[in-house]
């Protein structure tokens, strides 16, 4: 839940950009806690814009060094330390997991695990300061005028694999030359493997099944049941993959950015569709 003077919002993407867009969310906190937000991979790259001060990022050198005020950030497979340099306001295109390729140009994998600098691809768009209406219609024109002129298009089989895994329903048996295919084929488009966006579906249905996400409860194992994991050290060692620390201590240290995402991002439905 957001705190006083903070808010986070979903916006379902207009029918011109679905199949390839899955949300669009902004988040605002004028006065921000100066402290270390976890952020789990979600399976999804995203397109965010700063409008108010830019995260610190962790870098694996151990050094925090501020975001570009525009980023592509692509597929996570570990966890993302960020914390606040200032009064935040953004605005953020969530990719479907398949739905970026078109829109970056070049293989997803380039950006996995990375943050690329868009502030010249995005120099032109507009968001205004405290009007998230305004913010998501700004970023859905520069979107459909980037589509029109780039032609995106989807890939039927890897489509159809992301929905498989999505709804945890086993792949169709394949031979190895077509494994190898697909895998090559997930790599330019997803930017992880299947194996990988399997992981990382199982680990955020922990947080579609938790009565109160980002809660200390007693309720994390019995989440981790229901979303398909074995034992209770089974999903303690995806904490630690994806998080960086174990469930308790993500609830007891986590506010701001890190929880309104977990809270809202990790239910089935967004909140606070268009």
């Amino acid at each position: 839940m957001a705190g006083e003077g903070e808010r986070y919002h979903e916006f379902e993407p207009p029918p011109s950009l679905r199949g390839f867009v899955r949300k669009i969310w902004t988040y605002a906190d004028p006065d921000p806690a100066p402290v270390v937000q976890r952020i789990a991979p979600d399976g999804c790259p995203e397109l965010i814009l700063d409008i108010g001060s830019p995260y610190e990022e962790l870098d694996d050198d151990g050094v925090w060094r501020l975001q570009p005020s525009a980023i592509f950030a692509g597929q996570m497979t570990r966890p993302l330390a960020l914390r606040p340099a200032g009064p935040t306001e953004l605005v953020a295109v969530r990719f479907e997991p398949y739905g970026a390729r078109d829109w970056l140009g070049v293989s997803v994998d380039r950006a996995t695990d990375r943050r690329l600098d868009m502030t010249d691809r995005l120099a032109g768009l507009t968001a205004p300061a405290g009007d998230p209406e305004a913010q998501v219609a700004a970023f859905v024109a520069f979107l459909e005028a980037q589509k029109a002129k780039q032609g995106w298009s989807l890939d039927p089989l890897v489509r159809a694999e992301v929905e498989a895994a999505s709804d945890d329903r086993p792949s169709p048996d394949r031979s190895p030359s077509e494994q190898r295919a697909l895998q090559r084929r997930f790599a330019d488009q997803v930017g992880v493997s299947p194996r990988m966006l399997r992981s990382i579906f199982r680990f955020r249905r922990v947080f579609d099944h938790a009565a109160q996400p980002g809660q200390i409860a007693d309720g994390w194992l019995e989440a981790g049941l229901e979303a398909g994991y074995f034992d209770q050290p089974q999903l303690a060692r995806d904490f630690r993959r994806f998080l960086g620390c174990t469930a308790t201590e993500w609830a007891r240290e986590q506010q701001a950015l890190a929880k309104a995402i977990a809270s809202e991002t990790y239910k089935p439905t967004g909140p606070h569709p268009a």
